[in-house]
């Protein structure tokens, strides 16, 4: 089981070591955040320009907590506008192949819909993320197209949110 929590400020310590320690594995199928990114300070200038902008209503950003509490993924919803946002989501290369990403985009949807009142997410991958393609489609998502995620080949999906899977991980209350 997971749990969603949404991103606080006191999450910054495990969330910078959660990327840290997954750097390289990421890298294998979305752009590197670059090295500015993963200082202390740039980290922490990250951080803030996301609070903020969650504080806004423009994005909700969530950490994904896994059945012992650690930090195993992040999952975002990002540019909320007209009832949609875009979905966005990594998790570790510890929990990869566990259902984890098939989980927490369950209760991301679950969220989405109920807490934050949207009617569609859209989500992109690249062709070599086989299994981010599968996560989407056991999520309900359908594949609208060809694109391009960091000037790689790509795939773009979308999903209605009238229709939720019966089951989805404990999320914490949205502030």
């Amino acid at each position: 089981m997971v749990t969603l929590e949404r991103l606080r400020a006191d999450h910054a310590g495990a969330l910078l070591d959660f990327e840290h320690a997954n750097r390289a594995y990421f890298a294998r199928t979305v752009p590197d955040r670059g090295d500015a990114f993963f200082t202390p300070s740039g980290f922490a200038e990250r951080l803030a320009s996301l609070l903020a902008e969650q504080r806004d209503g423009i994005c909700h950003f969530h950490v994904i907590l896994d059945d012992e509490g650690r930090l195993a993924g992040r999952i975002n919803l990002m540019d909320v506008a007209d009832g949609r946002a875009g979905l966005g989501y990594r998790v570790a290369e510890s929990a990869a192949g566990r259902g984890v990403a098939t989980a927490a985009v369950a209760g991301i949807c679950r969220l989405a819909a109920t807490a934050y009142r949207l009617t569609a997410l859209t989500a992109v991958t690249t062709l070599d993320n086989r299994a981010s393609r599968k996560v989407l489609t056991r999520n309900g998502f359908t594949r609208t197209g060809d694109t391009l995620v960091g000037g790689r080949p790509g795939t773009a999906h979308l999903r209605h949110l009238g229709h939720l899977p019966p089951h989805a991980p404990h999320t914490s209350t949205p502030s």
